[in-house]
């Protein structure tokens, strides 16, 4: 039952578009002689231009990257640092625990977990390496899709994110496929594969429409 309650809440969350993205690391950063009891995480939730695998199948592999501008008019007016998408807040950018912001390289999480108990728990655990993987949940805005055909005929499909409207949350997670991702890049996948279908069957339409008629000119 708890199970099945985890996934109808991503669920839920994946009506209004919203799509989870989790490949990059998170690290504790140690306390200065200053501020011994610092308790501060840092990582990046995505890196600019970096293909990355969403998915494989026999015929077809669907890449993803993110554009360097894909941010430029982002909402991140509230983002809150969750652990797996859900439960507890452990840092939100209103109250200036988290900070998120795009580089050079990429989109920078820094984080204060020592503000409460729980916390400061999931901060112990990134710094014993138990936890390891940032993941955020967004909604994109704008995107392009080049296909290319690979030996022994596979499509290899690379979509870029060049725009991102709203930036939901950021999220230390337990697994490097959590459920979120997996079931988001799942959704999209299948929508490039039915699209992929669909227009293969448009060109066999197309090449018995002029079978057709090349045969009745024959007559």
């Amino acid at each position: 039952m708890k199970g099945y309650q985890k996934m109808k809440t991503i669920n839920e969350k994946l009506t209004d578009g919203r799509e989870y993205r989790n490949v990059y690391e998170i690290r504790a950063i140690e306390g200065t002689e200053e501020n011994t009891e610092q308790m501060t995480v840092e990582g990046y939730a995505t890196v600019f231009n970096e293909p990355y695998m969403l998915f494989e199948d026999r015929d077809i592999i669907v890449m993803e990257q993110v554009d360097a501008h894909a941010f430029d008019d982002c909402d991140m007016s509230d983002v809150i640092m969750q652990y797996d998408h859900r439960g507890r807040v452990f840092a939100r950018n209103k109250n200036n625990t988290l900070t998120v912001e795009p580089d050079e390289r990429g989109l920078k999480v820094n984080a204060d977990l020592g503000g409460t108990e729980i916390g400061k728990q999931l901060y112990q655990e990134i710094k014993g390496g138990y936890t390891d993987k940032m993941s955020f949940g967004f909604k994109v805005d704008g995107e392009t899709r080049e296909a290319t055909e690979e030996e022994g005929e596979k499509t290899v499909v690379l979509r870029t994110i060049t725009s991102i409207s709203k930036l939901y949350d950021v999220s230390a997670v337990s697994m490097p496929a959590n459920d979120a991702t997996v079931i988001s890049a799942r959704s999209y996948c299948d929508g490039v594969i039915a699209e992929r279908d669909a227009e293969r069957q448009r060109a066999e339409d197309r090449r018995k429409d002029i079978e057709r008629i090349r045969l009745m000119m024959e007559v």
